[in-house]
């Protein structure tokens, strides 16, 4: 799976023979136009060290990833999965008899992704990063399938950061008057967490700013009909009240749901 981050000219490395990792679906490496293949014994070593900020002791990286037996067998099982990577043509990580690193200049799309939701998060974006991407729910699913600890924490952390920057993109492009793009983006979102109310928010503002409330009733409807079903609540109150004054704009005296519910 491609993440999409790089489709984006602002996304895209500036060194043309870096060598890009991919940690979004399963671990690639693609150098000078060519998708080199991780080999398995050395998939989990090369996402370790990127996902500990591309760096990381020796001994940690060894114990962690080869924790059955002892010292001596973990140092042989991490120097096979090093030799393995230089096999494979695949250069992106340095080695000394301490600690293991991504080797500068090695584009990891974890970081170009994570930099550019942090940008629209605090409201620092430029007019590059406002583009919006052919995004696939799974595209936010840092190595879906591995269920190790350091991978779990991980990429709860990442999905929060890529949920709140798509939920800043959608606020930005509603600013710029690129509504379409701004439902887009909110989508995606839902899609990946439909009952994230803040991501439902989004979505109905950018309908919203649109001109297109019943879209915007819609979605709340769903939305009302989801939260009641999976978790027995409403919505939150300033939601509702967000609809209820455009409802009240256009002399609508309830939301669809409440007056199922009469």
């Amino acid at each position: 799976m491609l993440a999409p981050s790089l489709e984006s000219p602002n996304l895209t490395p500036t060194q043309d023979d870096a060598p890009t990792l991919h940690l979004f679906g399963t671990p690639r490496v693609v150098h000078a136009g060519r998708r080199l293949e991780v080999p398995e014994g050395s998939k989990r070593l090369l996402a370790f060290v990127a996902l500990n900020g591309g760096w990381v002791e020796r001994r940690h990286a060894a114990g962690t990833l080869w924790p059955l037996g002892d010292d001596l067998r973990a140092a042989g099982n991490l120097r096979s999965a090093l030799w393995r990577l230089k096999a494979a043509g695949i250069d992106v990580l340095d080695s000394d008899k301490c600690s293991l690193s991504v080797r500068e200049h090695t584009v990891v799309d974890l970081n170009v992704l994570c930099d550019w939701a942090g940008r629209l998060i605090a409201g620092t974006a430029t007019s590059e990063d406002l583009h919006t991407f052919r995004w696939r729910a799974d595209a936010l699913d840092l190595l879906p399938g591995w269920y190790d600890d350091w991978v779990l924490i991980e990429r709860e952390r990442i999905r929060q950061r890529l949920l709140h920057g798509l939920e800043a993109l959608s606020r930005h492009l509603v600013v710029a008057g690129r509504c379409a793009e701004a439902v887009e983006s909110a989508m995606v979102a839902v899609g990946v967490e439909p009952l994230r109310e803040s991501a439902q928010r989004v979505l109905i503002e950018a309908h919203l700013a649109e001109g297109n409330l019943v879209e915007a009733l819609r979605t709340y409807d769903t939305y009302h009909g989801l939260t009641r079903r999976e978790l027995g609540v409403e919505p939150g109150r300033d939601l509702s009240m967000l609809l209820r004054a455009h409802c009240d704009a256009v002399r609508l005296p309830r939301l669809p749901s409440q007056a199922r519910e009469n």
